[in-house]
């Protein structure tokens, strides 16, 4: 369906507004399962989700549709999933030629499977394949976290009982979210859809 970017952002704007009121993701990079890592990321307070994840959603309704089995934690890491995991991670990275966002904020757009993209495609991409393969939603988070240089960068987090993994362009490892070194902002809420909470008591 085609909307006028005014409208699509007015929409976005009633769908911020109306997320902001619910609280509510480790391993060696080897061939086998890992061993289980009982850390997994501190979930904080309520928080607006980025303007263009609203946007996503309008676009990719599918994507971010409410699913009727929500309930339910991590999920359990086998060795099939972690195969699949990271031939996932591997597959996309090498699927998409890195193309840098100069626009900022007016050039952002969250785009899945496109040939050229920056890491919202790439993590929106990863996303939307493993829910291809019937992994459930909630234990796949998209996350806003902040690199070296400042700049606000997007990757997956995967919520396992061993452990919350994250899926990342810029590396072709899948590896623990306390091995990466990033600075955590939000990230999307495993218990609603729509909705996400900060990281850790002092979230934003």
């Amino acid at each position: 369906m085609q909307r006028t970017s005014g409208s699509i952002i007015a929409a976005a704007i009633v769908m911020i507004i109306g997320g902001v009121q619910w609280v509510g993701a480790a391993f060696l990079d080897v061939p086998r399962v890992p061993q289980t890592d009982p850390t997994h990321i501190e979930l904080g307070r309520p928080a607006l989700p980025p303007l263009t994840f609203t946007v996503f959603c309008l676009r990719y309704e599918a994507e971010c549709r409410p699913r009727r089995f929500f309930r339910g934690g991590p999920i359990r890491l086998t060795e099939k999933r972690w195969v699949e995991l990271r031939e996932i991670n591997r597959a996309v990275n090498l699927a998409i030629e890195p193309a840098r966002n100069e626009l900022g904020l007016a050039g952002e757009a969250w785009i899945i499977n496109p040939a050229r993209g920056d890491c919202n495609d790439y993590a929106v991409s990863k996303r939307h394949e493993l829910l291809r393969r019937g992994w459930p939603a909630r234990a796949l988070l998209l996350s806003e976290v902040v690199v070296g240089s400042g700049e606000h960068h997007l990757v997956l987090l995967m919520r396992t009982t061993s452990g919350d993994l994250v899926l990342d362009n810029l590396t072709p490892q899948v590896k623990p979210w306390s091995r990466t070194p990033y600075r955590w902002i939000r990230v999307q809420s495993p218990g609603r859809d729509g909705l996400w909470v900060t990281i850790g008591r002092e979230g934003v």
